[in-house]
């Protein structure tokens, strides 16, 4: 796979690291030359150094043949201009966007974005599992934090409550991976019914979780 990352802070430096790690042919474009010739060096690879949201930086960059792009600066107006670029002249590549607020992130996906991540979400969403005795828990993020595993308290009132797995309408973008019943580990299959007290384990995106615990 090839990729072109945007933004070369912190988080553009590992992610780039990371898929370089993974064998992922990665392109980096950096506004701050000193930041470009320090990743450059450091990585031993090719970066661009200019405004990741200029056609023909993209354009130098590969775009034409890029499966992804990830805009990963700290400007949201910047990530989103790149995203635009990427789905109207190269529909065929992927685009993941970070975003710094919140507020942004409805727009951004209305306006064609494949993957979106808020640390700012995120965090927030981890420190209300915390503070809030609620019967839906995150408990681990993944893909920067676009999908998460959580914690599903079956309770006597609970939609799930003494049904078999094949009788649940569950959402298709939710998978469950496991029901903790007692100290027992159960894998469910579609004939596993749920009792109150199970603990399953689900994993899905933000927007799914939020709205099954409107329902559970």
């Amino acid at each position: 796979m090839k990729a072109i990352v945007v933004g070369g802070g912190k988080l553009g430096y590992f992610l780039v690291k990371t898929l370089l790690e993974n064998n992922t042919e990665v392109i980096l474009i950096e506004r701050d030359r000193n930041r470009a010739n320090l990743i450059s060096a450091e990585l031993n690879i090719d970066v661009l150094c200019g405004d990741g949201s200029d056609l023909s930086i993209l354009k130098e960059a590969d775009i034409e043949n890029s499966e992804l792009i990830a805009a990963v600066t700290g400007s949201d107006e910047e990530n989103l201009v790149v995203c635009q670029i990427a789905k109207v002249s190269y529909s065929k590549s992927k685009t993941i966007a970070r975003i710094n607020n919140p507020k942004n992130i409805k727009m951004f996906k209305l306006l064609g974005v494949d993957r979106t991540v808020c640390s700012t979400e995120v965090i927030a969403n981890l420190i209300n599992n915390e503070m809030n005795n609620e019967t839906i828990k995150i408990i681990q993020t993944f893909e920067m934090g676009s999908m998460v595993l959580a914690e599903m308290i079956i309770h006597p009132k609970h939609p799930w409550m003494n049904k078999a797995i094949k009788d649940i309408k569950i959402p298709h973008d939710l998978v469950l991976v496991s029901v903790l019943r007692k100290n027992e580990v159960i894998y469910p299959k579609g004939e596993t019914i749920l009792q109150k007290g199970d603990e399953v384990m689900v994993v899905s995106n933000l927007e799914t979780i939020e709205v099954l615990r409107k329902h559970v």
